[in-house]
């Protein structure tokens, strides 16, 4: 998970989805309930979502381009095939290729304080520095009007963008997307305030010695600086070092680089439906993940979660009446090719995505389920939260996907994506930490149970 996602407060979110338990007319359909308990016991007793995302941790990071998330693709293909899906099968995209190089080096240099070590990372995307490194002074900003108003003070600084995560807020996202522009603009605007590199808070409410990466951006006709992230507890001590020295230096040195892009692909599976085949329930995740952990729950939980429902599906043998399919898409974390040229493929002729179902949200407790398409959809959906509360699924209420399936919405599909609990992932997002020993077995197979049942009464009713 890359973007930022639309903010919708969790208390509202709750009241709607009890709300709509309570006034939204049950489905009194006991095959539904048999199958539903079926596939919960299954899953529970077995807990095969985290033996998927353990085969899928044991690969490594899978940076978009690189030979491991080549291996992924074969990984889950075969796994797709062992299952016995029908029509698996590889779509192509071109993707971007770039690398994190050996060297990553921080310091910072103060006649006063002496010479501290910071932890940084390069940003993803971002040119190397020189091969001896920069060194400059450093000017601390919280925000781009704030970096603005300070005219020629920037020039032939480093500007350090120290805007940390709102703790105020509960929902972690609205956090995180209201911080986002420091890292994935951060660059643009000192090259236009005359900077020699950006410098960003990492983002994440924790206070760690581990920075997070993530992506940045170019524009056309400004200078291309080098753009690293700071830790936290990093940003925090060369903020107080500023304080006390002013004319201190940072030393920054990477060798990152970009190459030529590469072809990548898509990894399809489906259970074929019994009476309309050519409508399809789409359930997705993303096999690429960031290079500095394992990308467990970003999103290696997402694709254990997709793999695991089309499993307790199949052997259940629930029969869906409309295909179920399992699209495991790369590239989301590098410019989102694969969620586009899945959606634009002349293999979409003559199918019809009903609904889209993400998750990108990490491997947490399933909490509830955010669903767009209007009003309508939105009742139709919670009338089957009685199937769901007994996982703890609280709620049911507006909200929709993210970019891998966001491109199908201009052929009419209606967005979905299962929420978990975000109190902890962005301590893990992006970051070293992100690795299998940070996912619960439990709470991971929980939401794999969860997204089967949702499918499942999805290829049911439509939508």
């Amino acid at each position: 998970m890359n973007r930022p996602r639309p903010f919708i407060p969790i208390c509202l979110l709750f009241n709607l989805g009890l709300l709509g338990a309570a006034t939204a007319a049950p489905i009194v359909n006991t095959d539904y309930q048999e199958t539903a308990e079926k596939i919960t016991r299954l899953g529970l007793t077995e807990n095969y979502a985290y033996t998927i995302l353990s085969k899928i941790t044991r690969i490594g990071p899978r940076l978009t381009g690189s030979p491991r998330a080549a291996a992924a693709v074969e990984l889950i293909r075969q796994e797709m095939v062992d299952l016995g899906l029908d029509n698996v099968h590889l779509e192509p995209t071109v993707v971007g290729r770039w690398v994190r190089g050996e060297v990553e080096e921080g310091r910072l240099v103060s006649s006063l304080l002496g010479t501290l070590p910071l932890s940084i990372c390069a940003l993803g995307g971002s040119t190397a520095t020189p091969e001896d490194g920069l060194q400059a002074g450093v000017l601390e900003v919280k925000s781009f009007q704030e970096l603005r108003a300070l005219g020629d003070k920037a020039r032939g600084k480093i500007i350090f963008f120290n805007r940390p995560m709102d703790p105020t807020r509960i929902d972690t996202f609205q956090a995180y997307g209201e911080a986002a522009e420091q890292r994935v603009l951060g660059a643009v605007e000192a090259a236009k305030a005359g900077g020699v590199a950006a410098l960003v808070r990492s983002l994440t409410l924790g206070e760690s010695e581990f920075p997070h990466t993530g992506l940045m951006q170019y524009r056309p006709g400004a200078a291309q600086l080098p753009a690293a992230a700071i830790s936290t507890r990093g940003a925090d001590i060369l903020s107080r070092s500023l304080k006390i020295d002013p004319e201190l230096i940072v030393h920054l040195k990477t060798s990152c680089a970009t190459l030529f892009p590469v072809t990548s692909y898509n990894v399809v599976g489906e259970i074929k439906g019994a009476e309309k085949p050519a409508e399809i329930i789409l359930l997705g995740a993303h096999l690429d993940s960031w290079d500095l952990g394992e990308g467990a729950h970003d999103d290696g939980a997402g694709c254990a979660h997709i793999i695991e429902a089309l499993r307790l599906l199949k052997l259940t043998d629930c029969r869906p009446k409309r295909t179920v399919r399992g699209v495991l898409f790369m590239d989301e974390e590098f410019g989102g090719t694969g969620g586009r040229d899945y959606a634009r493929s002349e293999r979409r002729k003559g199918e019809r995505h009903l609904a889209a179902l993400e998750s990108d949200r990490g491997g947490f407790l399933p909490v509830g389920f955010g669903v767009g398409g209007g009003e309508a959809v939105e009742q139709k959906v919670q009338s089957w939260h009685p199937l769901l509360r007994p996982l703890g699924i609280l709620w049911i209420g507006p909200g929709g996907g993210g970019v891998d399936i966001s491109p199908l919405a201009e052929s009419g599909a209606v967005l979905m994506g299962i929420v978990p609990d975000s109190q902890r992932y962005f301590d893990f997002h992006h970051s070293s930490q992100d690795v299998l020993a940070a996912v619960h077995p439990r709470e991971l197979e929980l939401g794999a149970i969860a997204t089967a049942i949702l499918g499942f009464l999805l290829a049911q009713e439509g939508i």
